[in-house]
Formats: structure tokens, sequence, C-alpha cells
């Protein structure tokens, strides 16, 4: 694991594992898991918090990799982990989602004859500009196990050519993360922190005085192009007179306002933030538990994040996407998600469907229901075991 979408889908699997060696029936064919932490992202509240919240053990392996151009990131991971799969000799190589680092481990390991589990298989956008579009791909083809999401995900692997005896549909792992933390997540201070919460309480998605929007942004289509950038921040300034939006800004994000001079359209928030306090509120980066949280009382959300949007879907809580294509269909077709691109009047339209009562309700679709990672150690575990 790498970044910190990584760490939602690896815990479950950790737990998993750990189920499966304490388990009378299989505990003779137990499984030793190596942990190996790349170092994508190395900024605290977007990689360490997130062992905390999410009760991951600390990493076998942390290979400290750090930031960089993707050329030059992939190969730094490639170089330092090929070092760990000499020394540790592991039978499989369980990799997750399609960031940078999941290319890397991929191609490192079957360059050494070392099987790949691929979890979260088969998403595709159909837009290789987007550099996730080309690691999953990539990854997919060198996999020799693929556990997907989705139906539509199945369906993009066969189209590409992958035999069907390596396709396993298991569900979606983020959301065992999700069900497993939405209890502790009731008890996050982040509501009370900021001014939110009633005598302690905040109902959600409520369209009462205490209702707010959640925003995320961070994809370079969106915030590194000013142009771009400028048609979301329009939309949100109008949206914003009518419902406060907290944005938790990352720091790709932060950066990039500085660098347009924008970032005095986003203010600091000083709880408590009551009705009629119009404007987009930033936040510092937010842990797991908080951030979860926060979508289950918001009243919808803006976001540009894959992960996000399923999420939202997970939650049944309204989500817009500020992206014109998705590689999760399913959260559109099924989920309480919408596209809106970067499109100022359809983000205002959809924001105000929403505000007014006429938001997309959705339904979770089959296999999101928290035993994705137990599926999937089925499925391994057999394998071990012959």
């Amino acid at each position: 694991m790498g970044a910190r979408p990584n760490f939602m889908k690896i815990a479950p699997i950790l737990r998993a594992i750990e189920k499966f060696n304490t388990d009378p029936q299989t505990e003779h064919h137990r499984l030793d898991p190596c942990l190996v932490h790349t170092g994508q992202h190395y900024d605290f509240e977007m990689s360490r918090i997130f062992f905390k919240d999410l009760d991951l053990p600390e990493p076998d392996v942390h290979l400290g990799i750090g930031s960089g151009m993707h050329g030059e990131q992939t190969g730094r991971v490639m170089i330092e982990f090929e070092k760990v799969l000499v020394a540790e000799k592991p039978d499989l190589v369980i990799v997750v989602g399609d960031v940078n680092s999941t290319l890397a481990c991929t191609l490192a390991s079957v360059k050494l004859n070392i099987p790949v589990a691929h979890v979260e298989a088969g998403l595709r956008s159909f837009d290789r500009t987007m550099p996730e579009e080309i690691n999953r791909v990539v990854t997919d083809v060198l996999s020799t196990y693929l556990f997907t999401p989705s139906p539509d995900a199945d369906e993009n692997l066969k189209r590409e050519g992958i035999q069907e005896e390596r396709i396993f549909r298991v569900g979606n792992v983020m959301v065992d993360s999700l069900i497993a933390s939405k209890q502790k997540a009731l008890k996050s201070s982040i509501l009370n922190n900021l001014g939110l919460a009633e005598n302690g309480h905040a109902s959600a998605h409520s369209l009462g005085n205490r209702s707010y929007a959640l925003l995320t942004l961070h994809r370079p289509s969106n915030v590194d192009d000013q142009e771009s950038f400028l048609k979301i921040l329009k939309a949100l300034q109008v949206i914003s007179k009518e419902v406060p939006i907290l944005f938790p800004m990352h720091p790709r994000s932060k950066k990039q306002l500085e660098t347009f001079g924008l970032r005095h359209c986003f203010q600091p928030l000083y709880p408590p933030l009551k009705v009629g306090n119009a404007g987009i509120y930033s936040l510092a980066p937010l842990g797991y538990l908080h951030f979860l949280r926060l979508m289950m009382s918001a009243t919808f959300v803006v976001t540009d994040s894959g992960g996000i949007q399923e999420e939202a879907t997970a939650l049944g809580v309204p989500c817009l996407t500020i992206r014109s294509i998705t590689e999760r269909p399913i959260t559109v077709n099924e989920g309480s998600n919408t596209l809106v691109g970067n499109n100022t009047e359809r983000i205002i339209e959809e924001a105000s469907n929403i505000l007014n009562g006429r938001g997309k309700k959705g339904v979770i679709p089959d296999l999101w229901d928290g035993k994705t990672a137990e599926r999937i150690m089925s499925i391994l575990g057999e394998m071990a075991i012959k």
C-alpha cells in the first residue's frame, strides 16, 4: 500500500487474514502477511493517522518513497520493492486500487515470477490521460487473480481478453472499512469541534439549520488548470450562499489556490458554524473517522475522488462528482452519484435540486455489504490449502 485510498482497502484484508489464521478449520494453513508501505503519501494526516483510525498495524517494511513525477515515483517503488521481494520470497503479492504504488509493485513482482492479486480490478474510465487509468489497465493485464467490485468491472476485463477463471466478483472492500468504522465515527468530536452539532447531535443529511455540504477537490484536471478551477469555484460560490461548504483542503489544491491567487475565496472556519454563514470554509486535512463523520451528516458531497463516490453511495448521501466520466459507473447507475463535470450551471442546478428535496437517493449495490475481504480470503485461502 502507498496512498490514503489504499489504507481503507488493506485494513479489512489484514483482518480477514487474521480470521483465517485463527479459524480452527484453517489454522494449520496459516498465512504469514508482510505489510509493505511504500510511503507514496508521506503527509501525517494523509497517512499516519489512518493507521490509528483503521486499526492498521505498523508496516513490516516502510520504503519511504515520498513524492515525485510519475515515472520517478513508480521507478523508485519498483527498485525498493524488488529488494523486499528478494528478501521475503512471497508466494503472492496483493495490491489494491490504482495508484503508482499499485502498478510499481505489480511490475516488480511479475518480473520475479511472483503472482499478483489485484483488489478493485476491472474499473475503467476509458480516459487514458488519467494516470490512474494506465495503472489499472497494466495492473490487470499482469495480475493472476482479479477481484472486482461490480458487474461492469467483470465485463471490462472480459472485453480486454482476461480469462474468466481469473476474475472473481467479491464486492467493494472500501465499504468493509466504512461499515466497520461507522460506530467509531459516530463518536468523533468533529461536529462539536466545528460547532455543527445541536446539543451534541446532528441528523444525517438534515436540511435544517445545521446543514452543510462537504467538498473534496484534488484531481490535476480540476485544480492544475486555472480555467477549470475558476468554473468550479464560480459554482461553489453560488451554492455557498444557500448552504455552507466545508473543504478539508488537499495539499495539492492548497498549493494551486496560492499559485492562482484564489486563496482569499476560502475562509478559515471559526466555530460555531450557523445557518446564514455563507461561504466556503477551508479545513486542515482530516483523518478517516473525522471525515467519515462529516460525510455521514452532510446534506450532500461535492468531489472528484473515486473512493468518495463509493462511500457516498454506501451511505446514501447525494454526491456531485466534478468529472465528466467515472471508472465507477455503478455509483451513478445504482447509487447516489451524479456526474456534473466542471460545468458551472450544471453544478449549481444539481445542488439546487438536492437543496430543494429532489436529490438522488440511489440504492446500495450488490455485495457492498462489509464482507468483501472475507470473500477474497475464502478464495485465496482455498488456493493456499490446495
